[in-house]
């Protein structure tokens, strides 16, 4: 687990060292070359990018303000609406003590349907005792 020591080159600098240096001079030369190319349409498109962005901000905004105001007015309405909603809560609970009674029942229903099925499945898997003498004596020689 030993430091790296080797740090990695940029392009411009693996441009100069390919024409300073002959035998790696070729492969140096074209990937410094390549590098620099790569890193200015980069830049090139980021600036773009950085433009575009900034005229789509000022629509961006309006936007926002927009829908601001509409989840506003929706929020509003909302709470308005709130005791009339809570009221109907209230009654809505009143009536769910029939509900739990069924859904009690249900409940009931499937656990005596399960320990019924459990029996059953437990009595098949019982073999009965064969009526034919063992081939093999039980008891031990002495």
């Amino acid at each position: 687990m030993g430091a790296r020591t080797d740090t990695r080159l940029t392009p411009r600098q693996r441009l100069n060292r390919g024409l300073a240096y002959t035998a790696v001079g070729p492969v140096d030369v074209t990937r410094g070359v390549v590098g620099l190319g790569v890193h200015s349409a980069q830049a090139g498109a980021s600036s773009l990018r950085r433009r575009y962005h900034e005229g789509q901000l000022g629509r961006d905004l309006r936007r926002a303000q927009e829908a601001l105001a509409q989840e506003l007015a929706t929020a509003e309405e909302v709470l308005t609406g709130l005791p009339e909603a809570l009221q109907q809560a209230r009654r809505a609970r009143r009536r769910g003590k029939r509900s739990w009674l069924i859904a009690g029942f249900a409940v009931v229903v499937v656990l005596a349907g399960g320990a019924v099925a459990f029996s059953i499945v437990r009595r098949s898997s019982h073999r009965e005792p064969s009526p034919l003498p063992s081939s093999v004596d039980v008891q031990p020689r002495p």
